[in-house]
Parts: C-alpha cells; structure tokens; sequence
C-alpha cells in the first residue's frame, strides 16, 4: 500500500450525523447546576459560620452561697496556719540532772502543776550550810547584846565616879568609847544576821528550782527530756544538754494566721467577720473574727499577716494545722441566704482588672453580642474568681482574650472547653 492509501485510512468521517436516538447527557446543564449549589452553599456556610467574627468561648456564671455560718459574702480567701498565742518551752530555772519527768504528750496539766523534778543533792547541801551560818550570825548577836548590855553600866557608873572625882576624863572616855563600840558590835550582828538568812532564802529558791512547774494551763505538745539528762536554761555548750523540759500551748489562744497579699489588703479590717475551714475538716465552717493586721509587710513575699480569731473552741483544733480563712463582707453579714446567693463564680480568665483592687471588668455574651459590665470582686479561689455584683447565676461570660473584645461586638461562641479568643 501507498502512502496516500494510508493517510486515507486514517482521515475521521465528518459526514452527516445518523438520525436514530441519542443517549449523551447535557455536560453543560450539569456543570451550571453543581457551580450555582456551590456558591449556594458557600454562602449559607458564611452567614452561618461567620469566619470573619471574632470567636470566643464562654462559661456560665455559678451561684456561690455564702457561708452560711455568717451569711457574708466572701471577699478574699487566704491560707494560713492555726498558731498559739500563748506556748511556753518549760525549762528549769538552774543547771541540773533530770531526777523525774511527769508529763506526757496530749497531757493537760494546770498552772502550777510539777512536771518535773530535777536531782537536789546540791540544792539541799547548800540549804544546810546557810542554815548553819544563820545560826553562827545569831550566836554572834547573842554575843553582841551580852557586850552591850555589860557595857551600859559600867559606863554610867564610870560617869558617876567622874562626877564625884574619884575617876580621871581618860577613864570616862574609855568607857564611852567600850559602850558605843559594844552598841556597833551589836548593829553589825543583827545585819550579818540578816544576810545569812538571806542566803538561806536562797538556798531555800535553789532547792524549790529543782522543782519545776507549769506557768499556765494547757496541754503538753512536746516531751524533750528524759530522766538522767542535764538540762540548763542557757546552752550549755555540751551536745547532750537538754534547754526544755517540754512544751506547753494554751489551747484558748489558738488563732490563724494568714498572709495577705499587699494588693489586697485594703479588704481586710480589724473586726470584720470571717470564716475558717481547716484543711483537716473542709466541710466544717469555723465561724471567727479578725483580731488585728500586723502593721508591716514582708517584702520577700509582698504579704502583710492577718490574726483571726476563733469564735467557737473545740478540741479538733490544734496548733501548725492547715487552714483556708475567708473575710466576709460586714455590709452583708447576717444577710439572707436569698441575697447572698447572687455571688457567682466564674473563670479567672474571664475576669479584667478594674480601676481598683476590688473592681473588674467582664464581658457577658447574649445573642451572640458582648455586653461589657463593670463587677465587684470577691474571693479568688483555686477554681475561680467570685463576683459580687455585675453578673447573674447562668449568665454566659466570654473567657481569654478580653483585650481583643469590644461593648456591643457580635462574636461566634465556639463550642466546647473554654480557651483562648482566635
């Protein structure tokens, strides 16, 4: 075959189209009909996810009762520990060998009480020796009237003699000088008399030291000492010396105390109500008072510390005890449980910073539009900020971001966990 039979071979026939029935689709009416259900679908998909509105996601405001012990509204928590006023390290009040112990710890014992004795060998040696000089100084007194007494005769007749000229001026002035000597003899007596007793009284302190006794009432927290050991109330320098006998606290003067930051401490007054629940029992609302604000601040910590005072004693309160102090409201204290209840909880990322330390700003959502509110700020707890004022239970409140948010801005509530505004 030639070549021109070949190319005829491959030529396509263009000559008039069969008229019988055709089964091709309209490609033209189908690619129309997917682009307009695109574009319709991407603009629902816009008026309905609105990528261009900022998204937030937003937390419910939580009712907060108030302790119902006080019925304040809480405004600032603060941790702290359960101290003694008043505890005492009993030592004895001289160096010695622990002879008896007779306390144990938890013991209650009374002012006044022994609980110890130490070894008064020493104490009573001494006693004896200044009572035997009490006795020497008094025989010396006796001695000393005797002389007086032989002397003011002898005197006055000498003077007699002298007046009658059987004796010389030499002889009178001897007798005088006999008498007023024997009138001094028996004045120095009497008061080496009285610094020998003196010495006994101290003997007599020495051996009552070895005696030693509660200063006041209370309940024993710690034994040191142990029979045969050496206590001194200084240290004594040996590595065996005891300094205390053991350890007293008055369980009436147990307190809290708490350290406050310095930002907040101007919620904090002397007298206000306050609610105490010790780490031990956090279901047990311990009703209290703040008893004062130490007046100086710890720049370490930036904290001022706070004394609160129990008003309820009770034997499962005990000294170094953890303790959560809540200071309550006295505007509100004794308030219904009704109106206390409008304190909220919410996240602490919710919440902006005021024009002061008990003001803050949130931004509350409804119908996808914020609403800015000026708040009240009560306690910052481990698992939010309390608000007073500002905010209804239930209300939604975005959470993060706030800087990027505006009054009256519509936004997209995302779903799920809070986090940050995008």
């Amino acid at each position: 075959m030639n070549k021109a039979s070949l190319l005829n071979q491959l030529k396509i026939d263009r000559g008039p189209m069969s008229s019988g029935p055709r089964n091709e689709p309209p490609w033209g009416w189908i690619m129309g009909g997917v682009a307009v259900l695109a574009v319709v679908v991407a603009l629902a998909w816009f008026l309905i996810v609105r990528p261009d509105l900022p998204r937030v996601h937003v937390a419910a405001a939580q009712a907060v009762a108030s302790s119902s012990t006080n019925g304040g509204a809480s405004l600032l928590d603060a941790s702290g520990y359960v101290v003694a006023r008043r505890q005492a390290t009993v030592s004895s009040k001289i160096t010695g060998m622990v002879q008896e112990v007779l306390i144990e710890e938890g013991q209650h014992v009374d002012a006044g009480q022994v609980i110890a004795r130490l070894d008064p060998s020493n104490a009573k040696a001494g006693l004896e020796q200044a009572a035997a000089q009490v006795a020497s100084a008094g025989s010396n007194l006796d001695v000393a009237r005797v002389a007086l007494a032989n002397a003011g005769p002898k005197y006055q007749r000498d003077q007699q003699l002298h007046t009658r000229g059987w004796l010389s001026d030499q002889a009178v002035e001897d007798a005088r000088a006999a008498f007023d000597t024997a009138g001094y003899n028996l004045q120095l007596a009497q008061r080496q008399l009285a610094v020998a007793k003196a010495g006994r009284d101290i003997s007599l302190r020495a051996l009552d030291d070895t005696t030693v006794r509660a200063p006041f009432a209370g309940v024993i927290t710690v034994k040191a000492a142990q029979p045969g050991e050496i206590v001194s109330p200084i240290s004594a320098g040996g590595g065996f010396t005891r300094t205390g006998i053991g350890t007293i606290v008055d369980m009436d003067s147990l307190e809290v105390e708490v350290d406050v930051a310095e930002s907040f401490i101007n919620r904090v007054q002397q007298g206000m109500p306050a609610m105490v629940k010790l780490n031990a029992y956090p279901d047990w609302e311990i009703p209290a008072q703040v008893i004062a604000v130490i007046p100086t601040a710890d720049r370490s910590k930036a904290t001022v510390t706070v004394r609160v005072g129990f008003k309820v004693k009770d034997p499962r309160i005990v000294p170094e005890m953890g303790a959560r102090v809540a200071f309550l409201s006295p505007s509100t204290a004794g308030a219904s449980v009704a109106t206390s209840a409008r304190s909220v909880l919410v996240p602490a990322d919710a919440v902006q910073a005021g024009d002061s330390a008990d003001q803050g700003v949130v931004f509350v959502v409804s119908g996808g539009v914020l609403e800015r509110r000026a708040v009240r700020l009560g306690a910052h707890r481990p698992e939010g900020q309390v608000l007073l004022s500002g905010v209804a239970p239930g209300d939604e409140v975005a959470v993060g971001g706030l800087d990027k948010l505006r009054d009256g801005k519509k936004v997209r509530v995302l779903p799920g966990p809070a986090g940050a505004t995008s």
